[in-house]
């Protein structure tokens, strides 16, 4: 896979104390990917970037809310979240990293 698309394919992991659970829990990590991005490529993209095993790729849509301010109603995107779930033997550390 071309490294364009790998920086193109993981928008940025999502860092929440669910998150944080899933990790210590069932070794999973989440990512927002982009919404044309089949199970195959993010596996192929996390094992790339952050030099790690996957086990498996779940995702799931989050269909983007509609919101209201002084101003008139508006509609977040839709975004494609991904867990990643990693071998025992992998980690990745997202702190310190820009």
């Amino acid at each position: 896979m071309l490294n364009e698309k790998l920086f193109t394919l993981i928008k940025a992991p999502i860092i929440t104390e669910k998150s944080a659970r899933l990790n210590e829990k069932f070794k999973q990590v989440m990512f927002k990917v982009d919404l044309n991005a089949n199970k195959r490529e993010i596996k192929q993209a996390v094992e790339e970037l952050f030099k790690v095993e996957v086990i498996a790729v779940t995702t799931s849509v989050v269909k983007g809310k509609t919101k209201r301010n002084r101003t008139g109603t508006y509609k977040r995107s839709n975004y494609k979240k991904a867990f990643v779930t990693l071998s025992q033997d992998s980690d990745i550390q997202f702190e310190g990293m820009n």
